[in-house]
């Protein structure tokens, strides 16, 4: 229910934030600072030793992460922390599927819900491979959220948008995350494919940077915008090892989330 919300008319700032890099209070503090400052939702990256949808930059996040403790099950109580701090955007949560395959499928799904979790993301599970998740979120009232690509024909982004419930996932670039300084006209072509064939919200992501990307999304179609390394990228300047300077980087996060929702 608090995803479909989001939807409203103007495209929703989606950021991804890597659970753990550095520490689990700053965080909770990054979440904190982009919800009042204009997020509408969080992308909550649960980090893997092997994230293959993922660029350098997020996998220096989850390699930090790692290294300092986390784990999938104190990911999913930082969620419970989250919601226990009053935020209530909704949370989709970001992982892969070897994650979900040693908690088990039912009870790392529950534990998401159960936490405030809206939502599932899992790049390495295809159409053709998902309905047995599928089915399991859909049982315990969790959204999987789809990707599609630039590749997709028109026929599978049609047999994917049947599946989606709230909303489908655009990917901007054919690879892996990344800050990049261009927009796709790829990317531009997919929403406006989309948006013709199909009637659920597409956020897009991948590769966004600038505000300007945002902007020409928006204004091609797209319903959310996701941004994940460059929100990594500002806050990797302060730090030192473990350490980080939370006033700086979280002020220079505010600025940013300020210009996104300002640019569309």
């Amino acid at each position: 229910m608090r995803l479909k919300k989001v939807f409203n008319g103007t495209a929703a700032f989606m950021p991804y934030v890597c659970c753990g890099d550095p520490n689990t209070d700053f965080t909770i503090k990054l979440i904190e600072t982009l919800v009042s400052n204009g997020a509408d939702a969080i992308e909550f990256g649960i980090p893997f030793s092997d994230p293959i949808a993922d660029g350098k930059t997020i996998q220096a996040a989850s390699n930090r992460a790692l290294k300092n403790g986390m784990n999938p099950a104190r990911a999913i109580e930082v969620i419970e922390k989250i919601r226990g701090r009053g935020i209530e955007v909704p949370i989709i949560v970001m992982t892969y599927y070897n994650i979900i395959y040693a908690n088990g499928m039912d009870a790392f799904i529950k534990m998401i819900k159960e936490a405030g979790g809206d939502g599932l993301i899992v790049p390495d599970v295809p159409l053709e491979e998902s309905e047995d998740l599928h089915k399991k979120c859909e049982s315990n009232g969790l959204d999987l959220v789809y990707l599609v690509t630039p590749n997709c024909s028109d026929d599978r982004l049609q047999k994917i948008a049947i599946k989606s419930k709230v909303f489908l996932y655009a990917v901007a670039v054919l690879g892996i995350t990344g800050a990049r300084g261009e927009i796709s006209e790829d990317a531009i072509d997919l929403i406006k494919r989309t948006k013709k064939l199909c009637s659920v919200p597409l956020a897009i992501g991948f590769g966004i940077s600038k505000p300007e990307h945002a902007k020409k999304y928006s204004e091609a179609g797209a319903d959310g915008i996701i941004v994940g390394s460059e929100i990594v990228n500002i806050y990797s300047k302060y730090l030192n090892g473990n350490e980080i300077d939370e006033e700086k980087a979280l002020l220079e996060i505010a600025e940013f989330t300020k210009k996104m929702k300002s640019n569309y």
